[in-house]
């Protein structure tokens, strides 16, 4: 039985648009805190709860590094723009129809490969809280949620909430 080559052509392209499409998620970013010195306090044991005021909350950011572009995403770009550009016309027209495809899906792939590894900005709030024993706590939270400065906390088990 002979396979028809417009099936397979067919095949090989969905083929590599699923390749192609495997590079779109960004690889993930663990931040690190850019303070320079947390002194390690003893756990209390049970249960230790504390009161205090918020004396300052400011907004902590971290970039990743970019990676730049392996060309990988241009060759796979290219690949896929290729195999369309070969389905459409016959002759000359379909010749010129796969390097416009080529050279088309390279520069796209190589974009969206550069995107994907670009530099990202990540966002994280330190809350500050002066004990009413008179010491000072940071708290490294993604959102301060509806905490501000001056607001009465509770500090329950290393937890923060208005109170």
């Amino acid at each position: 039985m002979k396979i028809p080559s417009r099936f397979i052509s067919v095949g090989a392209s969905m083929l590599a648009l699923a390749t192609l499409t495997a590079c779109v998620a960004p690889a993930p970013v663990y931040q690190t805190s850019s303070y320079p010195y947390q002194p390690v306090q003893p756990a209390p044991q049970g249960r230790y709860v504390e009161y205090g005021r918020v004396a300052n909350i400011e907004v902590l950011r971290s970039e990743s590094a970019g990676t730049g572009t392996s060309g990988g995403g241009a060759v796979a770009g290219g690949l896929v723009g290729g195999l369309l550009g070969n389905q459409i016309g016959s002759g000359g027209g379909r010749t010129a129809a796969t390097v416009a495809g080529v050279v088309g899906g390279a520069l796209l792939g190589n974009n969206i490969e550069s995107r994907n590894n670009a530099p990202r900005v990540y966002e994280s709030y330190r809350v500050s809280v002066q004990t009413d024993n008179g010491g000072y706590r940071a708290f490294d939270v993604p959102s301060p949620g509806d905490l501000r400065i001056g607001d009465r906390v509770r500090i329950d088990n290393g937890q923060i909430s208005r109170f």
